[in-house]
């Protein structure tokens, strides 16, 4: 047991920077090819003698990707599942330091280099950080790769231990950067990989990374649970018309730039929990549907928001999203009718604007046997495009409306992505046992190595533990239905593996930049031996 916790930080640096070295940005080969490279590294490495290592395919998966399980046996079924996700973000903003970019000793080096005349705040902080030698820096270093590492780490560990209550199983998956394909797959096969394995899922580690621009107080953190994302989405219709008479028509963009002022930081989708504040909603995207310019008025606009929760169902949200929407359509109107009268003269209001739902529009549409084939060859076609679902949603709804016949002008709200439910620790036996032995750990560290990590109610970003823990999805069949792309773009069943789960994970700055760095001490010394104690306090605690 001393020589694995005298071993333990040297081996989390080891796996970490040989994980960072594989490049593997979302959707290319090396994501593609990392876990048959890490499986076969970890059977060719004596420290995972006796461990079962084997991939996980992704079902449907047009990439042909797959997740990495490896496990280390103890006594009885009792198991608690460790992962993450093993894809970074594309590494082209590192610009000139582009092929350092995943090779970290190297890369602080030259960071130093760069930074030598600071520019502002941020990268005076970076190169304070990288002088310091407590941070690493590396694209997936921090996001999450030193923490797959971490558990490695410890997985080396617990094998060496003589007596060893339950079982560890590490599975890092691809795809949390883009739509978490890796952590639905594992949701879809755990079911029959618990049964093949004579295995109990007990519990559950997700090992995402915590920012923190401060001395790590907040980034030493266990999550609890983790904020949920909705994508509500606007289709605009206008009624286009040339710039020269703009009163005889109605602008797209201009409805479209009304329900975004409106939307914007609208406190009644900000959704909080456990006397947390909700964080507010915010536009990701606003186009219009014209591909070349003219001064023709766009007949069409898309728009969608990032939308975060923590307790509140998907028609709720949806609904007051409803109501936002018809208040900035119904002010708009009054507005212009006011202005048409002062431009010309003549009291003639605008057209009313009718705010409709996509499942509305799509049960119109599959009462038409003709127009409900076409929809789904267009959903089909852009599915292989390769398009984001996002876009998808958006030509897919318009392609329904023109279906449909209707004319403008009109809002057509829906979703426009693969939600994310959020999740926390339920009032269960198996729930109260993790948070009692994390309990245990943090006290562990705390007399042991003086070490304080808190608690968090929430992760404070997106991430896989909406698939691992223990959503609640009863809304998903409601955002399926005005969701345009789902059996096509989204393809998810609804299915999560509800287990008890909490992130604890690396902290550091600067995720999704070129000034990405972890700081080393907590990653590599501490994080490892806290994941170990938090699994032992919670095998103890099963065996009692």
């Amino acid at each position: 047991m001393a020589t694995a916790m005298t071993d333990i930080a040297e081996r989390a640096r080891h796996w970490a920077i040989w994980l960072t070295r594989f490049a593997s940005v979302t959707g290319t080969e090396g994501e593609r090819a990392l876990p048959a490279a890490l499986a076969a590294r970890l059977r060719e490495d004596p420290a995972w003698r006796g461990c079962e290592i084997w991939l996980v395919p992704i079902p449907d998966d047009r990439l042909g990707r797959s997740c990495l399980a490896a496990l280390a046996r103890g006594t009885g079924g009792e198991t608690l599942l460790l992962t993450g996700h093993f894809d970074t973000v594309p590494f082209d903003d590192y610009a000139d330091l582009r092929g350092l970019a995943t090779d970290p000793e190297p890369l602080r080096d030259a960071l130093l280099q760069r930074l030598r005349n600071p520019a502002n705040p941020a990268e005076e902080l970076a190169r304070a950080d990288l002088a310091s030698g407590s941070f690493l820096p590396g694209r997936g270093l921090l996001d999450m790769k030193a923490g797959l590492a971490a558990a490695l780490a410890a997985m080396e560990a617990f094998l060496l231990q003589p007596r060893r209550d339950g079982n560890l199983l590490f599975v890092a998956v691809p795809d949390e950067e883009v739509n978490s394909v890796g952590a639905r797959g594992l949701g879809e096969a755990m079911p029959k990989l618990l049964e093949e394995h004579a295995l109990r899922l007990v519990g559950a580690i997700n090992l995402d990374c915590i920012g923190d621009r401060g001395d790590g107080r907040v980034g030493r953190s266990v999550a609890l649970g983790s904020v949920g994302k909705l994508l509500p989405t606007a289709l605009v219709i206008g009624q286009p018309t040339h710039a020269s008479h703009p009163l005889q028509g109605i602008n797209a963009a201009a409805i479209a730039g009304a329900i975004a002022a409106r939307v914007e930081w609208a406190p009644e989708l900000a959704d909080g929990a456990d006397g947390e504040a909700g964080i507010p909603p915010t536009l990701l995207s606003l186009k219009d549907g014209k591909r070349h310019y003219d001064v023709t008025t766009p007949d069409s606009c898309f728009a969608c928001w990032n939308v975060l929760t923590m307790g509140r169902p998907a028609a709720t949200i949806f609904a007051a999203f409803e109501g936002l929407v018809t208040d900035a359509v119904r002010t708009l109107a009054a507005s212009l009718a006011e202005r048409q009268l002062r431009a010309s003269a003549q009291p003639h209001s605008p057209p009313a604007i009718e705010v409709l739902h996509v499942s509305a529009i799509l049960a119109e549409i599959a009462e038409d046997p003709e127009a409900a084939a076409a929809l789904r060859e267009t959903a089909e076609r852009l599915a292989r495009e390769g398009l984001s679902l996002p876009d998808q949603n958006e030509r897919l709804t318009l392609a329904a409306w023109t279906l449909t016949g209707r004319s403008g002008p009109a809002v057509i709200i829906g979703f426009g992505s693969l939600p994310y439910p959020h999740v926390r620790l339920g009032g269960g036996e198996a729930a109260c046992a993790l948070e009692s032995a994390i309990a245990i750990a943090r006290e562990q560290m705390r007399v042991g190595s003086g070490v304080e990590i808190g608690l968090q109610a929430h992760f404070p970003g997106i991430s896989d533990m909406s698939f691992i823990g223990e959503a609640d999805v009863t809304s998903v069949a409601f955002i399926a239905g005005n969701t345009p792309a789902w059996s096509s773009g989204v393809r998810w069943s609804g299915q999560v593996i509800g287990t008890p789960t909490v992130n604890i994970g690396p902290w550091g700055r600067d995720y999704h930049t070129p000034h990405e760095r972890v700081e080393t001490g907590y990653a590599f010394e501490i994080l490892p031996r806290f994941l170990l104690e938090v699994a032992q306090a919670r095998f103890a605690g099963a065996t009692r």
